[in-house]
């Protein structure tokens, strides 16, 4: 017999009832019935019931073991009395009455307990991630992660697409967060990074004729921390291909993803049809480049039915440039409370409040009623309402200036009472193509015109583009939106040198600064770069939103805390003195 187990704790049934058997694994749980010890037995795999009574020469060594002790048994398979049998088990059946035993590992008194859902500090299970792994729950996710990366890979492939891998130590590039340096030991005074992408590598890959590309890739970025993004490393699906549109690249990555959410979604919807939404309409309707489709609210202006009203406020506000207002159409939010509930709410994400109309039953059939109402009358509310589509029982919320300053607002507003009014359907998944990206922004204080999004983005008209305002040129940009999460961004690359150049020069970078940051992507445009574009799909998202868990570090195996700590591995740690002489650093203490 093997020296450890001759089956999993998920192996055994009604058929093997008479074998001897051999099991190793954790004790999840000890019941003590007067003189016979039950034990829950359970591996990676599953549980299996054992037990043992004074009859067995295992009995008094069983009697000392604990939870969490990882133990070695031999024993008989017996089948269970038909009332105990547990059809929650795959072992259900049975039992394995326990003749033999070794302590394989015994442990001490548990920070946290396995068995069970207890909840604990994010600090303790940090620290004793070794043991939170072994929970059921983080076990399920651990093992969803690991199916969901091999579908990726068994998909790429039966699209033609080949795993390459690129370097970890590369150099510094921007590419929208801050790098992690890695000092070089050979070039004094220098520094490597670990690259936030692979996205100049793969560009360089179809530079080099390789055609399609994909990689699971690890990203590195110094970010701050958030329920959705983890502050140092990060796992994505990357993909690049050579001549190819951006339709092309849709077509191609949708078909993964819609197999991997029907796949792993555990029934729940899925939506074949992935509408292409303007950034500038996401923005508008949603309040968001990320939109969650799953709740049908879409956000209008209404400018028009405030101006010279008897609504101060919005009404002196439409006479500055570039300001608005929107409505924000809640059906069956009619109630003095919703309303008063959602002005509190606006209150507490800094705003002053909302503004609000609801229409119910009055004397001589449907009114308008609420602040709002009294103030730019029955002709102007019956505008809105008409225009909003909305009826008896419904309500409107409002929110005005320039758009920049209240759309996130007016996004997560949305959001709650797309929740609170039960609009929001569960168990779907909605997708939406987010397109049309702005290349350009303008700093308000300083008027400078910087990169918005991605710089290697192909603009939208080619170099002809860029001979006008900086701040109407789109590129062939996009992202991909699911639930309210970015699961997927991505561009066809802009592979011509000249129009990179010009790209670079509108946002203040120089030609010396363009070869000096990006020479090796520069350099390889001059030698006949083909047509180009990819994504990456962020595979820690998709992984969270599959197992239904709100933070990421749910469905990561060794992540780190809010303050970018791996609080079992005691990183990041003081250097030592050698180290530092070695690399040629000082370390400048911290008031």
């Amino acid at each position: 017999m093997h020296a450890y187990r001759s089956h999993t704790c998920a192996d055994l049934t009604a058929a093997n009832v008479g074998e001897t058997v051999r099991l190793s694994g954790w004790v999840h749980r000890v019941r003590d019935h007067g003189g016979v010890l039950f034990i829950d037995l359970r591996d990676h795999y599953g549980v299996t019931q054992v037990l043992c009574d004074g009859d067995s020469e295992a009995f008094n060594a069983l009697e000392k073991v604990r939870s969490e002790w990882c133990i070695r048994i031999d024993g008989t398979v017996k089948a269970r009395d038909p009332e105990l049998v547990n059809p929650k088990l795959p072992t259900g059946e049975i039992e394995v009455y326990v003749r033999e035993l070794e302590v394989l590992g015994a442990a001490e008194e548990l920070p946290l307990m396995v068995f069970g859902d207890q909840e604990y500090p994010e600090e303790t299970r940090l620290r004793y991630r070794y043991l939170d792994l072994r929970r059921e729950a983080m076990q399920r996710n651990m093992a969803l992660r690991s199916d969901v990366i091999a579908s990726m890979r068994r998909r790429m492939w039966d699209q033609g697409f080949r795993e390459y891998q690129t370097p970890i130590i590369t150099a510094s590039s921007p590419e929208g967060a801050r790098d992690f340096l890695v000092p070089s030991r050979l070039h004094p005074g220098k520094f490597y990074a670990l690259p936030q992408a692979p996205q100049q590598f793969k560009q360089l890959i179809m530079v080099s004729g390789f055609d399609k590309y994909f990689q699971i890739a690890p990203c590195f970025r110094d970010e701050d921390p958030r329920a959705d993004r983890s502050p140092t490393d990060f796992y994505q699906l990357d993909l690049e291909m050579s001549f190819v549109t951006q339709q092309d690249v849709f077509d191609t990555i949708q078909p993964v993803l819609t197999g991997i959410f029907e796949e792993f979604g555990g029934g729940r919807k899925v939506d074949k049809v992935w509408p292409q939404i303007s950034y500038k309409d996401a923005a508008l309707w949603y309040g968001t480049d990320k939109p969650d489709l799953r709740n049908p609210i879409k956000m209008q202006v209404v400018s028009d039915h405030f101006r010279g009203s008897g609504f101060a406020i919005f009404a002196k506000l439409l006479e500055q440039e570039g300001t608005e207002i929107r409505a924000i159409p809640a059906p069956g939010g009619g109630s003095r409370k919703f309303c008063d509930r959602m002005n509190a709410f606006a209150q507490k994400e800094g705003l002053p409040g909302m503004g609000y109309i609801f229409w119910r039953e009055g004397e001589n059939g449907m009114e308008a009623a609420g602040p709002l109402a009294k103030n730019i009358g029955p002709e102007r509310t019956e505008a809105i309402r008409l225009q909003l589509g909305l009826g008896k029982g419904d309500a409107a919320f409002f929110l005005g200036g320039k758009p920049k300053a209240f759309e996130k607002v007016a996004g997560k507003a949305r959001d709650v009472i797309g929740e609170e009014l039960g609009l929001t359907e569960k168990d779907r998944f909605a997708f939406a193509w987010i397109v049309d990206f702005p290349i350009y922004e303008k700093d308000e204080e300083t008027g400078e015109i910087d990169f918005e999004h991605n710089p290697f983005s192909m603009p939208q008209g080619g170099m002809e583009a860029l001979q006008g305002d900086p701040l109407e040129v789109k590129g062939y940009q996009y992202d991909l939106a699911c639930n309210g999460y970015e699961l997927v961004s991505g561009a066809i690359r802009n592979h011509k040198p000249e129009i990179m150049l010009k790209a670079f020069e509108l946002a203040g970078y120089g030609e010396d600064e363009v070869k000096s940051r990006f020479g090796a992507l520069f350099n390889a445009f001059h030698y006949g770069a083909p047509p180009h574009g990819g994504c990456a799909a962020g595979i820690d998202r998709i992984v969270m939103l599959l197992a239904d868990e709100a933070n990421i570090r749910e469905v990561m195996m060794f992540p780190m805390n809010q303050r970018a700590e791996d609080l079992m591995m005691q990183a990041p740690s003081d250097p030592t003195s050698d180290q530092l002489m070695e690399l040629g650093l000082r370390v400048i203490p911290q008031d």
